[in-house]
This record gives structure tokens, C-alpha cells and sequence, in this order.
């Protein structure tokens, strides 16, 4: 795939500059866009004392990772709901229609569920409006919390794969 050509031709450039680890963070859940991914991470060693350059994806959509988000993101519900909405609020405030959001009622379809029952466009998952979960009940602090989560996951990921303690 594209995207998988893209992340191999990236890890290949930083291995020549001596970059010791490529680390992919990703929240687009498409089972395509996740595959290439993991594509690109299985074919790079995990070992740092091999040779070439370990490529890193810590995949938020799977435990262990996955077990530390919120109880909406583990639904499934989340496309545009309460855990993103969440996270832009607290990210980037302007990009959340205030005066909308509050309006949005709950919508429980989980996305994921859908994707692997077959489902390819999202009336197919219930997903009418192109969200499902609760966006009404986002909150700026929420998607703080969720940011720091996503910031330790990556940071324990690495720390993990390379080996590092806390304190070096």
C-alpha cells in the first residue's frame, strides 16, 4: 500500500541519518490504515541491537494500549463522539462547533463492531451523521486526561521496546 511504501521509505531515510528508532503514533482506526502499519513495524526488528532500525506502533486500538482509554474509545462509539470531541476541545478549541455540539444526541453504534461485521461507509454502521458516541458530553479536561494517556502510552511503548528504565 501507499501508506505502508510511505512509513518504509521514511524508516529507511532516518536508519541512514543514525536515528536509532522510528515511533509511528496514529489515531486513524481504518483496518486498512492499521494493517500497513503493523506491516511496516513486523518487518523491522524489535531487537535495537539488530542492525536496522526498529519501527515502533504502539497501536491504540489494541491492549495493552487500548485498556488505558476511556470506556467510550473501548466501545467503539467514538468516531467524532465524546473521547474526540473530548481531545479537540482541549487541543485545539476552535475546531469544535460550541454552539452545535451540545445539541448532538448520543449515538451508541460502534464503529469498530460495524467495520467487522462488514460494514464499509457509515450508513452501513448506524453512523448517519458521521459520528457516533456522545459528543455533547465532551469536556476540554476529559480531553486532557486523554492526552496525557496517549502521551504516556507512546512514551511506555518506547521505553518498553528499547529497553529504557525511568531513569535514564
Amino acid at each position: 500500500s501507499t501508506l505502508r511504501e510511505l512509513v518504509e521509505d521514511i524508516a529507511v531515510g532516518l536508519e541512514r541519518q543514525g536515528v536509532h528508532a522510528l515511533v509511528v503514533v496514529n489515531a486513524h482506526l481504518d483496518p486498512g490504515h492499521l494493517e500497513a502499519l503493523h506491516a511496516v513495524a513486523a518487518s523491522r526488528p524489535a531487537d535495537p541491537a539488530v542492525e536496522a532500525m526498529p519501527v515502533l506502533f504502539p497501536d491504540i486500538s489494541r491492549k495493552p494500549w487500548a485498556l488505558r482509554l476511556t470506556d467510550e474509545f473501548k466501545s467503539g462509539a467514538c468516531h467524532g463522539g465524546q473521547y474526540e470531541t473530548s481531545v479537540v476541545m482541549a487541543a485545539e478549541p476552535e475546531g469544535v462547533r460550541s454552539d452545535l455540539v451540545g445539541t448532538l444526541p448520543s449515538n451508541p453504534a460502534s464503529l469498530s463492531d460495524a467495520i467487522r461485521r462488514g460494514a464499509t461507509i457509515f450508513e452501513e454502521a448506524g453512523v448517519d451523521m458521521a459520528y457516533c458516541g456522545a459528543p455533547a458530553q465532551a469536556t476540554a479536561a476529559e480531553g486532557q486526561a486523554t492526552i496525557r494517556t496517549l502521551g504516556g502510552i507512546v512514551t511506555d511503548a518506547v521505553r518498553q521496546a528499547l529497553r529504557v528504565t525511568h531513569d535514564e
